[in-house]
């Protein structure tokens, strides 16, 4: 079967390896994002993806529209290229040409592309429960006991295309997007694998379970001391190492918070500073902020932090 592999981000770039590896499976051609400018150089960089690409040997192209003439005609000389190699002629007319697998892209694909080919979706989500952009930041958030990947068919609605395959994964109490994301693009991985080799039925999702992981906003990344310190302390996870929370000091600065652990200690609300530990008195409960980064420096202990820059609150 030929394929091309539609993907931009870390998650993506791990379940284009085990792709990669699968003989019968692996992609003629990768499209992906054009580089895009990051850090504080803001040099420009290409996504995860066309770096693991490029590693692997694959042809890679960025193009500004994947739903263009142009993309499509790649798309389409991708597949023929493969049926040649494979079958000594090319594909004949008629043919629906390679199937597309789309994760974590970040670009919406329409018509006349979405028709055109057979489209699966590694989603890291146990459908319907999560469709939408952040699905593993979410599912941390909500304090969701577990999680998984599900293989779909891609369709013009949001994630609610049918699914053939899933597999489910444990949430841990101190799991964080990072740990969590690397055994759900392991899972992706072979799941999807599975469901080319062996063609599993496909069953339209329920409509009656479903929620939606909208996209994580700057209000998102807020800890803010008025919601109980048990929700903060998901937030920090749920944002780690990615993009970030963070907690507003008393000058208006941010300060980014990399691991926080709740305590039984009581503290006034707000941000309180207590024998060199920087607590945040939350509603209810109370949140140790353990590693923390100011604005334009690196990220820190908090006992560092406080020698460096002194007390944020109150003492």
């Amino acid at each position: 079967m030929s394929t091309v592999f539609l993907g931009t981000s870390d998650f993506a770039a791990a379940v284009l390896e085990r792709l990669a590896a699968s003989e019968a499976h692996r992609p003629g051609l990768v499209l992906t994002r054009p580089d895009r400018p990051s850090g504080r150089g803001r040099k420009l960089s290409p996504p995860a993806v066309a770096r693991r690409a490029r590693d692997l040997g694959i042809r890679v192209e960025q193009p500004t529209s994947v739903n263009g003439a142009d993309a499509r005609a790649l798309i389409a000389e991708a597949g023929r290229s493969r049926d040649a190699r494979t079958d000594g002629a090319g594909a004949s007319a008629g043919e629906a040409g390679p199937t597309l697998i789309v994760c974590a892209f970040g670009a919406l694909i329409k018509e006349p592309l979405l028709s055109e080919h057979e489209i699966l979706n590694v989603h890291p989500s146990l459908l319907p429960r999560w469709r939408g952009a952040a699905p593993i930041e979410r599912a941390i958030m909500a304090g969701d006991p577990q999680t998984g990947v599900s293989i779909m068919r891609l369709t013009a609605g949001l994630d609610s295309g049918p699914v053939c395959l899933s597999g489910t994964e444990p949430i841990q109490a101190h799991d964080s997007y990072g740990t969590l994301a690397g055994r759900l693009q392991e899972l992706g991985g072979e799941l999807l694998v599975r469901a080319l080799d062996a063609a599993p039925p496909f069953v339209e999702q329920s409509e009656e379970d479903v929620s939606y992981a909208e996209k994580i906003g700057a209000a998102d990344r807020v800890v803010d001391a008025g919601r109980p310190a048990v929700e903060l302390e998901r937030l920090v996870r749920a944002l780690h190492p990615h993009i970030g929370a963070r907690v507003a000091l008393p000058d208006g600065t941010l300060l980014g918070v990399h691991r926080a652990a709740l305590t039984d200690e009581t503290s006034p609300l707000g941000l309180n500073v207590r024998e060199g530990r920087l607590l945040l008195g939350a509603n209810p409960g109370t949140l140790e902020l353990l590693v923390v980064q100011p604005a334009g420096g690196r990220a820190m202990d908090a006992a560092a932090y406080l020698r460096g820059h002194g007390p944020p609150g109150r003492r």
